[in-house]
């Protein structure tokens, strides 16, 4: 069966007039089971990585942005705009040049990973970067949209969570179930706020028997949430959730609440330990922000947290090659050796 991304697999809850969808066949992604995670975390325990770096533009804003973008389309839009910490505007400019709509992206000066700023400027968005944070972008940018300059695909855009609570759909479909427990990043907050309004569909149509406990995760040095109070100036390595008022804040909390899960902070220093771990004992390469619900549930397990039988699914955002410079900076470089076997060989310790 051909695949044609979510708006045509999901239509009865994403419409829109099929004349308007732009799609980069997003979606349809791989629910990865980590063996040696899974052991990690408890006896009996399955983890399972949702694998959103492989959408078309390596990260879980495609699903959102194929909706917004579509929408812009059907109500006439000659162009969008965005604030970015990275993933939104790689996907923004990518979906807009589908569409042949101008594009226009805001970004902090010096705090997005060079990974994601070459995407939206190979695809032929108009970039700048301001002297401050991602909150004061997305508030310039909230001016431009009520102006009726450009319509903004950030996240206060409904179609945004509407196209990205289809990953509950799909990991539903996956495990036959909703999870146990399911992990997060949290940043702007909107993926929390959408993947529990997926499953709450899912469970009131009988799709699901069950519904999962959701659990997210901030950055220690940008967690405006579990402070309870925004953080002006927020720091992290997980530049992706380098946020400091997130925009889905009270849906956030929601989505915690009735689901009777939490969220909590983990350190850079936890967040880095995940992102290598993930790599080197499952085999995906994630960005940062995405191993932040590793490190969440890491450190869960050690208060024993978990218990047999329950199934954890971890939403891991992007691909790790947004962000090549963390990647090189935490391991050790390539070893130099001239061409020769004996050399070769004792180098490689055989």
């Amino acid at each position: 069966m051909n695949y044609n991304g979510i708006i045509v697999k999901y239509s009865k809850y994403l419409p829109i007039d099929p004349r308007c969808i732009v799609t980069l066949n997003e979606g349809n992604t791989p629910l990865l089971h980590a063996p040696r995670l899974s052991a990690l975390i408890g006896k009996g325990v399955k983890v399972y990585l949702k694998l959103e770096g492989l959408n078309p533009t390596g990260s879980f804003k495609d699903r959102g942005m194929t909706y917004a973008i579509s929408k812009a389309v059907e109500a006439k839009s000659q162009a969008v705009v965005c604030a970015s910490t990275g993933n939104t505007s790689a996907a923004q400019a990518a979906y807009a040049a589908r569409a042949g709509l101008r594009s226009y992206v805001l970004i902090p000066k010096g705090k997005i990973a060079l990974g994601k700023l070459s995407q939206a400027l190979v695809h032929g968005s108009r970039v700048l970067a301001i002297d401050g944070n991602f909150d004061e972008a997305l508030e310039i940018v909230r001016k431009i949209g009520e102006q009726g300059l450009a319509t903004v695909v950030n996240s206060i855009n409904p179609y945004r969570l509407d196209g990205q609570k289809s990953a509950a759909f799909e990991i539903a479909e996956q495990l036959g179930d909703a999870p146990t427990y399911h992990a997060l990043p949290v940043g702007n907050a909107g993926n929390i706020t959408a993947y529990w309004r997926g499953y709450k569909q899912y469970h009131s149509e009988g799709m699901i028997e069950k519904l999962p406990k959701m659990l997210g995760f901030q950055a220690s040095g940008s967690a405006p949430i579990v402070l309870g109070r925004p953080v002006k100036n927020p720091e992290t390595i997980a530049t992706a959730i380098r946020i400091g008022n997130p925009a889905s804040w009270q849906y956030a909390l929601q989505a915690r609440d009735e689901s009777k899960g939490l969220i909590d902070k983990v350190t850079d220093k936890e967040i880095l330990k995940a992102y290598h771990l993930v790599a080197s004992l499952d085999g995906y390469f994630c960005e940062p922000a995405s191993a932040a619900s590793i490190a969440g549930i890491l450190k869960l397990a050690k208060n024993k947290f978990f218990k047999s039988g329950d199934v954890i699914v971890c939403t891991l955002t992007g691909h790790g090659l947004k962000d090549p410079d963390t990647a090189i900076k935490g391991v050790k470089p390539p070893i130099f050796v001239k061409p020769d076997l004996k050399k070769i060989l004792k180098a490689m310790k055989l």
